[in-house]
């Protein structure tokens, strides 16, 4: 794989859209999402989106380093991308977003910013909503602290909303690709053929035959378990030899990795329009699609070059 990275020195100051570096699949460019789409850069991507997948800034009450809105004008904010993104997708494209949780200020009681933000970004760009996933991080740490640690009156939350969105109501898609391995007990009933089959309690009638077929693999579930617990990953080694400010809000790869293989085939584009420590352009790189992702912050931006280091 190449890598070519661009110096902050090389380019002109007063240009707010520039490539901080490329592979041969895809490039990132240095730039806020806003002034991507006011630009003329954006055109070349009319059309040819076939996955936009990102974890936006999580709505939150109060302020966090990697430049979170807050409050009503996050919704605002939100919904002016619909007819962006819109504008990006292939006709049988997707829409990924993972949206955090958030939770009314001083207050034990959960925010619905985040249902709001989706339904208007849902209705600008009239979209349909083809399912909701759970990202469950088993490993996450307690919070909201005063709630969970301190008072002790609420659980740790520890999963966030996985929206997949698409104009189209039958979008580029297939199961197959993302297939689990068999359970011990499933891979026990194919090499038998032994099956309790027949009607249940539910009214259902299993047959036999439904279930002595070996397919490769068990269809997932739309809850999704991962952890992000890798202290000495290449990507945080690769910031603490270059002195870099790691993302504090980085997205799991297998996240990234299950949607890519669920919604995209290689070649395709996949974009992501708030790349953080770019884990999206990196999966897209690893699987062979082609990517484009973006992001302003300059730590963030030339620390995620160690995702691709590796590579």
């Amino acid at each position: 794989m190449s890598l070519i990275i661009y110096k902050k020195k090389d380019y002109n100051k007063r240009r707010k859209v520039r490539i901080a570096y490329k592979t041969d699949r895809g490039r990132l460019y240095q730039t806020k999402a806003e002034d991507f789409f006011s630009s003329s850069k954006v055109k070349v991507l009319y059309g040819k989106v076939q996955l936009i997948f990102t974890s936006p800034p999580f709505i939150l009450n109060r302020k966090k380093k990697y430049g979170n809105l807050t409050g009503e004008e996050y919704i605002t904010w939100f919904a002016k991308f619909a007819h962006d993104f819109k504008k990006l997708l292939k006709k049988d494209g997707s829409i990924v977003i993972e949206l955090g949780n958030g939770w009314e200020p001083g207050k034990p009681t959960m925010s619905t910013l985040a249902l709001q933000a989706l339904l208007k970004f849902l209705e600008e760009g009239k979209f349909h909503l083809c399912q909701q996933f759970i990202c469950y991080n088993p490993a996450r740490l307690p919070s909201p602290a005063q709630w969970v640690n301190v008072e002790r009156i609420r659980v740790k939350d520890a999963f966030t909303h996985v929206w997949w969105i698409s104009p189209n109501d039958r979008p580029k898609a297939n199961n197959r690709r993302i297939l689990k391995e068999y359970s011990k007990s499933m891979k026990h009933l194919l090499a038998t053929g032994k099956y309790n089959s027949g009607k249940r309690p539910s009214e259902h009638h299993i047959g036999k035959e439904s279930f002595n077929k070996d397919n490769k693999g068990a269809i997932p579930p739309n809850v999704l378990t991962l952890s992000n617990t890798k202290a000495n990953d290449n990507y945080l080694a690769y910031c603490r030899i270059n002195r870099f400010q790691p993302h504090p809000a980085r997205m799991q790869n297998g996240l990234a990795e299950f949607f890519i293989k669920f919604l995209t085939t290689p070649r395709n584009l996949v974009f992501d329009p708030f790349g953080g420590s770019n884990t999206t352009g990196a999966m897209a790189e690893k699987l062979k699609r082609r990517w484009v992702s973006l992001e302003p912050v300059d730590d963030y931006v030339y620390s995620s070059v160690g995702r691709f280091k590796s590579s």
